[in-house]
């Protein structure tokens, strides 16, 4: 890889990719490009600490930002006024029980500042490839049988990577994401990877994390032993109203 530009993958789709710390400047975090969307391309990008976005019409881009942003699972915010709220609601919250429908509903979400959606078609199938084989998961809020928010993403070892959530009520992505963590944080896992900085994610609790500690809690976090499989079980089914009060009251 040269300053110029960002290094072109090689066609096997289990060719390795450069290392991460090689990521440009400017754009923020362009690694590579080209390759496939492939199960094995996919899982080694993510233990890698990289991701794809892109939209349609470009090559496949594969970023890793710098600095990155995530959430240690227990430190997800919901503000008191949110809380209250939460109290009297009858939304439950369960994972892996619909998870085209969470991918489809991030697709459609509008996105202020953008033009279309980075979740092409290409995306969608391959993530659901993901998802057969037990590596993407998604948490969704239901009220009675309406899908009113959610959250997916990719897990490898112990750390959850996210890739997108949506709310199709007012606070079904914060209850999403709450209840996503609470549930790791009770697996002990310790990091969720929220990608790039947006408001949003910064009032919820989101923390910018330099390239090197982030890479170094990837780099041993994917390493630790985690069953692969749906969730659906494990994560189980509870009401909404329970994220109302802080975890361990």
């Amino acid at each position: 890889m040269t300053p110029k530009g960002p290094y072109l993958l090689d066609e096997a789709s289990d060719s390795p990719f450069p290392p991460a710390e090689l990521a440009l400047h400017e754009p923020d975090g362009l690694l590579a490009v080209g390759g496939d969307l492939s199960p094995i391309r996919l899982l080694n990008a993510y233990a890698g600490g990289i991701f794809p976005w892109f939209s349609d019409g470009q090559p496949l881009l594969w970023w890793s930002p710098d600095p990155r942003m995530v959430f240690r699972t227990d430190g997800v915010h919901l503000s008191s006024r949110f809380r209250r709220a939460l109290r009297g609601s009858d939304w439950r919250v369960r994972a892996d029980t619909a998870f085209p429908e969470v991918m489809q509903a991030c697709a459609q979400a509008p996105r202020p500042g953008q033009d279309g959606t980075w979740i092409t078609d290409d995306m969608l199938a391959a993530y659901l490839q993901l998802h057969r084989l037990g590596y993407a998961h998604s948490v969704e809020v239901y009220d009675g049988d309406a899908l009113v928010g959610g959250i997916y993403g990719v897990a490898i070892g112990r750390i959850f990577f996210g890739e997108s959530m949506f709310s199709s009520s007012t606070g079904g992505s914060k209850i999403a994401l709450a209840a996503l963590a609470r549930t790791l944080s009770g697996w002990g896992w310790p990091l969720i990877d929220a990608q790039v900085e947006n408001p949003h994610l910064v009032r919820m609790g989101a923390e910018r994390l330099e390239r090197a500690p982030f890479l170094a809690q990837v780099r041993r976090l994917v390493r630790e032993p985690a069953d692969v499989g749906p969730w659906t079980r494990g994560f189980g089914e509870f009401p909404a109203s329970t994220l109302a009060e802080p975890a361990g009251v």
